[in-house]
C-alpha cells in the first residue's frame, strides 16, 4: 500500500505540469481546444512504442475487437471529457485555484463507489468532505469576482472533469481486469479516445486556425509528464488496489498533492498571483484532508 501511494504522490507532481502550462498556454492566448487535443495527439506514439516495444499490441487490439463500443465510450468520457473542461477552466483562474477545485475528484470517485455493488467507505467519505470544505474555502475569494456567471462556468467545467475520470478509469479497469497492464490500458484508452480528439482539433482549426509552435512545445511536455509518465503512475497505483473500495479512495486522494506542486510551480514560473489567508487557509485544510485520508487505509 504504502508504494501505490507513493506512486499516487509522484503522479500528483507530474499532474500539476498540466494545471501550469495550460495556465502558460492561456496567457500566450492559445486555443484550449488545441492544449487538449495536442496532449493525446502526441501521447499516442509515445505510447504505441512503449507497448510495441514490449510485444504487447496485439493484446490490445483484441481487447478493443472484443468491445469497441465500450472502449470508445469510456475511453473518451476518461480522457476527453475529463481534458476538455480542464483546459478550458484554465482560462478562468491561476493554476493552483484550477488545481484547487480539481480535487473535488477525490469525493466523485468515493460517490462513484455503489455503481459497482461496493458501500461506500464511511470514514473517507468524512475525509473526503473535509478536503471539500477546503477546496470551497479556496474558491470564496474568486467566486466573490465581479462576473460570477464565469465563476460558475469554469466549476461546472472542472466538476464534469473530476466525475469523468474516475468513472472513465474504473469502467475501463473492469473491462480489462487482469488481461492489460497498466500500460496496455493507458494506450488503448488514448488510441479508442482519438475520434474525440481528432473533432477537438477540427474544431480548433476551425475556431484559431494552427497551433503556435510554443503551444505544440509545451503541448508536448504536458503529453510526457502529465499524459506518460503521470498517467501510467497513477494507474499503476490504482490497479495495485482496485479491489480494495477504502484503498482505492486513498489512492485517489493523493491528487491533492497536485494543489500543492501546483501552486509552488504557478507562483515560482508564472508569477502567479498568491492565495490570500483564506486561500492558504483552503489549501492547508486540502493538504491535511489527503494526509488524514491515507491515515485511514485500512490494514
Amino acid at each position: 500500500m504504502k508504494q501505490a501511494i507513493g506512486y499516487g504522490i509522484l503522479a500528483s507532481l507530474f499532474f500539476a505540469v498540466t494545471f501550469i502550462l495550460n495556465r502558460s498556454m492561456n496567457a500566450a492566448g492559445d486555443s484550449y481546444l488545441w492544449s487538449a487535443a495536442l496532449r493525446y495527439l502526441f501521447m499516442l506514439p509515445f505510447l504505441f512504442l512503449i507497448v510495441y516495444r514490449r510485444r504487447q499490441t496485439t493484446q490490445v487490439y483484441r481487447a478493443i475487437k472484443n468491445e469497441p463500443a465500450a472502449w470508445l465510450l469510456w475511453s473518451s468520457v476518461g480522457f476527453g471529457l475529463f481534458y476538455l473542461p480542464l483546459t478550458f477552466a484554465a482560462n478562468y483562474g491561476e493554476s493552483w485555484l484550477i488545481a484547487g477545485l480539481w480535487q473535488c475528484t477525490i469525493v466523485a470517485g468515493i460517490l462513484l463507489s455503489p455503481l459497482w455493488g461496493v458501500r461506500i467507505p464511511g470514514k473517507n467519505l468524512a475525509i473526503a468532505a473535509f478536503i471539500l470544505i477546503g477546496v470551497f474555502v479556496l474558491q470564496m475569494e474568486k467566486a466573490a469576482g465581479e462576473n460570477m456567471g464565469q465563476n460558475y462556468l469554469y466549476i461546472l467545467a472542472v466538476l464534469v472533469a473530476a466525475v469523468a475520470y474516475p468513472l472513465g478509469n474504473r469502467k475501463m479497469m473492469l473491462l480489462c481486469r487482469d488481461e492489460l497492464n497498466t500500460t496496455q490500458r493507458v494506450f488503448g484508452m488514448t488510441l479508442c479516445s482519438m475520434p474525440f480528439w481528432l473533432l477537438t482539433a477540427g474544431a480548433a482549426l476551425l475556431q484559431s486556425g494552427l497551433f503556435s509552435w510554443s503551444q505544440a512545445m509545451q503541448s508536448l511536455i504536458v503529453a510526457l509528464f502529465s499524459g506518460v509518465v503521470a498517467t501510467l503512475l497513477f494507474f499503476k497505483a490504482t490497479t495495485m488496489v482496485m479491489h480494495n473500495a477504502k484503498k482505492l479512495a486513498v489512492i485517489e486522494a493523493t491528487q491533492a498533492g497536485e494543489v500543492v506542486f501546483s501552486l509552488l510551480g504557478g507562483c515560482l514560473l508564472l508569477g502567479d498571483a498568491l492565495p490570500t489567508t483564506l486561500g492558504c487557509i483552503g489549501l492547508l485544510v486540502i493538504v491535511i484532508g489527503m494526509l488524514a485520508n491515507s491515515l485511514t487505509t485500512a490494514s
